[in-house]
């Protein structure tokens, strides 16, 4: 389906009208939507690449046309990053009207519960964080700021470090569950330490670094990251196993090896790829299910953003 350019005017799930800059409080969580659900209804296309967890947490790249609607209140946090023709645009919440300029390096912020209508005259290339409160709140804690961290709401704001983080986030999802829900997670706590930063009124201090892990803790992770079986290699598991935060695991692992836990295994991945591609005549195909990729055609995209060529190029190579 395409997006609509025209004017509408759709019903919250209760029957009535939305009601656009409501109070959160006015407007039952139960009857928010996930973010991503509403983005669906609202654009009314499909995302180019969408990451979610089972709480509907996670990253959205979407290419939709014009939009004229409002967008009701959501259970999510959500942060853009614009990437697509430089546009003026309008945004109402209540009485409030916010005219600005989609450019590249501008993010948008519509904060958990908010509802605002959106009148952009041209299509649109935007990739989306939809975070959870609870998300935004664990990270406030682990990184030790203090004070609130009620998001402000933001409409083509300049902030190209947010901006650039999240348009690269899109483009580093690979299609392998298991490498994809580590970044994911990974790029969810860091995108939530940034937003905390730049985007809650205050200023926010955090914790000076720490240092690397003990090196018994590092060879656990390192082995649970090697483990070729079903271990849980989320970021949860390997924090906990290291008894730290989501948040401190990944400085002090970073601190450690200089790759985060995701470039890390992802690397692992490619060195696992390339012994299989050299030594034996396993297709590739099979090599693919084996290291967790979708299809053989995930496979060879990120082996090629990886090393240049495709696996069927390299293993020629090098025999």
């Amino acid at each position: 389906m395409t997006g609509s350019t025209a004017s509408r005017h759709n019903p919250s799930p209760n029957g009535r009208p939305p009601v656009p800059g409501a109070h959160p409080a006015d407007v039952a969580i139960s009857e928010r939507r996930a973010a991503g659900s509403e983005m669906a209804r609202v654009l009314r296309t499909e995302p180019t690449r969408m990451a979610l967890d089972a709480s509907g947490a996670g990253i959205a790249h979407w290419n939709h046309d014009p939009l004229h609607d409002v967008v009701e209140p959501m259970s999510h946090h959500v942060i853009m990053a614009y990437n697509g023709v430089i546009q003026r645009m309008e945004r109402r919440t209540g009485k409030s009207v916010s005219i600005g300029t989609f450019r590249p390096g501008v993010v948008i912020i519509i904060p958990e519960g908010s509802s605002s209508r959106w009148d952009i005259p041209k299509p649109v290339d935007v990739v989306q964080l939809y975070l959870p409160n609870a998300t935004l709140k664990r990270v406030a804690g682990e990184a030790g700021i203090a004070g609130p961290t009620d998001l402000l709401e933001r409409t083509a704001h300049p902030d190209p470090i947010t901006s650039r983080l999240l348009l690269s986030a899109a483009d580093a999802l690979e299609g392998n569950g298991v490498l994809d829900s580590l970044f994911r997670h990974q790029v969810t706590d860091l995108l939530a330490t940034r937003v905390l930063a730049a985007h809650t009124g205050t200023r926010a201090t955090f914790q000076p670094a720490m240092g690397g892990l003990a090196p018994k803790v590092l060879f656990r992770a390192v082995e649970r990251l090697r483990s070729d079986g079903d271990a849980d290699v989320s970021l949860d598991a390997l924090a906990s196993d290291a008894g730290l935060s989501r948040f401190h695991f990944c400085r002090a692992f970073k601190e450690s090896t200089g790759l985060s836990p995701h470039a890390w295994l992802r690397q692992h991945r490619l060195e696992q790829a390339m012994h299989k591609l050299r030594e034996s005549d396993e297709p590739i195909v099979s090599i693919a299910a084996a290291l967790g990729y979708s299809s053989q055609t995930a496979f060879a995209a990120a082996f090629r953003k990886l090393t240049g060529e495709t696996p069927s190029d390299w293993r020629r190579r090098m025999r």
